[in-house]
């Protein structure tokens, strides 16, 4: 039986306060997890390992050619390490610090594209005047922002968070917007049926129905929100992972700045997994 049948079937049985079948009829397959990301047992997918394992040792044979004592570009991978073991203290005071100026961005954007997006997507007038707008504005790089915010904003962790409100909001509102242009009308019409007022249908039928896509957006915005973040940091921060990087750059000491280099993607890499473990666990219908 094709999934159309299956559709049709399920949404003439649908009772109310019943989410529609949106595991059958996902309209964003990439907000799954990728098959090839892990093995069956939860743990990382063997090729991800071995990559990782030849590039450490093509880093460590590099260095085997690189005169070690004469403060090198490309330090070996043990002195990076002790680097790295010795800055932990000032590292994690600069992730404090990073994450107090990301969070808020973050959230706000978060937020605040959901809700626009959502809103753009249901309401034709909205949506025409907004769309046309977003074609214009979020193709501008964020960072050509940053010097004006740090002149205009009265603190630069106002500065940079918006910033990085700027550059996570479009990835956001785009996907939410397609999120709810993608449901389909019966959706929408099964809902009046079942007597839901407005904001009963936003909230129990175009709101998960969006959520793959919100999600996909989230995540895009949150890599974008930690390159934005770091390049922020250079311009005017005391403290940070990307004013660690640039400090110990500046004075040629190139073990610390990778470390930090480093310890900056372990630090973005776990930031995403906890949201995909978030969006596995609230998409609990596409499992």
């Amino acid at each position: 039986m094709s999934k159309t049948l299956l559709l049709k079937e399920n949404s003439a049985e649908m009772n109310e306060g019943e989410l529609p079948p949106y595991a059958e009829n996902d309209p964003l397959p990439a907000a799954r997890e990728h098959p090839g990301e892990r093995d069956a047992h939860g743990f990382f997918a063997w090729e991800a390992l071995a990559l990782w394992a030849f590039l450490l040792i093509a880093w460590q044979v590099s260095s085997y050619f690189i005169d070690q004592q004469a403060n090198p570009l490309l330090p070996a991978p043990a002195t990076v390490c002790r680097a790295l073991i010795d800055s932990l203290p000032e590292l994690w005071k600069g992730t404090v610090s990073s994450f107090y100026i990301l969070l808020p961005g973050y959230t706000l954007a978060v937020v605040g594209g959901t809700a626009l997006g959502l809103f753009a997507g249901l309401s034709p007038g909205l949506g025409r005047a907004f769309f046309p707008f977003a074609k214009v504005v979020s193709p501008i790089p964020p960072t050509v922002y940053i010097p004006y915010a740090i002149a205009v904003l009265p603190t630069f962790k106002i500065s940079a968070a918006f910033v990085v409100f700027i550059g996570a909001f479009w990835p956001v509102f785009h996907n939410a917007a397609i999120g709810a242009l993608s449901i389909e009308a019966r959706y929408r019409d099964n809902a009046r049926v079942l007597g839901f007022t407005r904001l009963e249908s936003l909230t129990r039928v175009v709101f998960p129905a969006s959520l793959p896509h919100v999600f996909a957006g989230m995540g895009v915005g949150l890599g974008f929100s930690f390159i934005l973040l770091t390049v922020a940091e250079l311009f005017g921060a005391n403290a940070g992972l990307g004013r660690f990087i640039q400090y110990y750059a500046d004075f040629a000491d190139y073990p610390r700045m990778v470390a930090g280099i480093i310890y900056t993607g372990a630090v973005t890499w776990s930031s995403m997994t906890l949201l995909d473990k978030l969006r596995h666990r609230t998409l609990f219908w596409l499992r």
